[in-house]
């Protein structure tokens, strides 16, 4: 077995990046998980920053304020993508670091922003416009497809998109799918609504695996839309239709948990839906609304001619 040549303390951020991604530690890594790193360490390296890519720079060379720059760079695209590019290039770095290429890790010393917990939830009026027109477009079906089945499923983006035809029933009408980030498998029941799109997808795309890909084929196979490309698909259609750029994909779940809390489900059975383990967990996706609190203080049973 042929080892990595362990790069010299002159290495270049491509070579201190490549080695990472031959190593071990990155191999113990969960599948979606390396796919992602690959993916973020790309557009790292490619960074513009004064003047050449960042992955050119060498080691010895790369300053706090050529890392500072990139993270701004970053930031163009949220801060939460920022924070996450800053986490992949930081255990790249550390591996060579253990290795002795490098003494000190300048990642470090980039200041973050701090990421608020999302409260953002769609309303049902935006969602029907959001797919009417989606489904009115066939350029948008697939899109609409994948925020169609997040939000009634209660799921992940990143599971939907990668969602394949083996997994559904479209005769029983459910969908068998099992959760990329902990493995949980979730039994859903299909609405009628949604089996009726996804009965006119397979007739135009059950000829390959994905039930949601791109609508053109890339090097002659239909692939999944990474999650880049859905967030700017949406966003065009957000703006095409007049509704507010801060919803996005990943609020869909958010808003079928909070709508099933407002509907009185217990959490056993929302649990059975988002596939968590315990009561913990579920809370990051509870939002207050007026609906929720109206249909608390009414269950009360409290009427004002009581007390007047």
């Amino acid at each position: 077995m042929v080892k990595t040549a362990i790069p010299k303390q002159s290495a270049t951020l491509n070579e201190i990046a490549n080695f990472y991604l031959k190593s071990d530690a990155f191999k113990r890594l969960k599948g979606s998980t390396q796919i992602d790193y690959e993916k973020h360490l790309s557009s790292i390296l490619e960074t513009r920053v004064e003047g050449k890519a960042l992955g050119c720079y060498r080691n010895k060379n790369i300053k706090v304020r050529h890392l500072t720059e990139a993270y701004d760079i970053w930031l163009q695209i949220g801060i939460r993508t920022a924070n996450y590019r800053k986490s992949v290039l930081s255990a790249a770095w550390k591996h060579s670091m253990r290795y002795d290429v490098m003494m000190h890790n300048p990642v470090s010393l980039v200041k973050a922003q701090s990421t608020k917990p999302r409260r953002v939830t769609w309303s049902r009026d935006q969602i029907k416009l959001f797919l009417d027109t989606c489904y009115g477009e066939f350029a948008y079906r697939s899109i609409g497809l994948i925020v169609h089945m997040a939000y009634d499923w209660g799921q992940r983006v990143g599971d939907i998109r990668t969602l394949t035809w083996d997994k559904l029933d479209l005769e029983q009408s459910r969908v068998d799918l099992t959760q990329s980030k902990r493995g949980a498998d979730v039994h859903l029941p299909i609405s009628a609504g949604l089996c009726h799109m996804l009965k006119n997808q397979k007739e135009d795309f059950g000829f390959q695996e994905y039930v949601a890909p791109r609508i053109k084929p890339r090097a002659g196979a239909y692939t999944p839309y990474d999650k880049e490309e859905i967030s700017s698909l949406i966003n065009r259609i957000l703006d095409e239709v007049n509704l507010p750029r801060e919803l996005t994909a990943m609020d869909l779940r958010r808003t079928a948990v909070t709508e099933m809390l407002e509907a009185g489900v217990d959490i056993v059975s929302i649990r059975q839906v988002t596939g968590h383990k315990n009561m913990q967990s579920v809370v990051p996706y509870m939002v207050n609304t007026f609906s929720g609190a109206s249909k608390a203080l009414s269950a009360r049973g409290n009427d004002e001619d009581e007390h007047s």
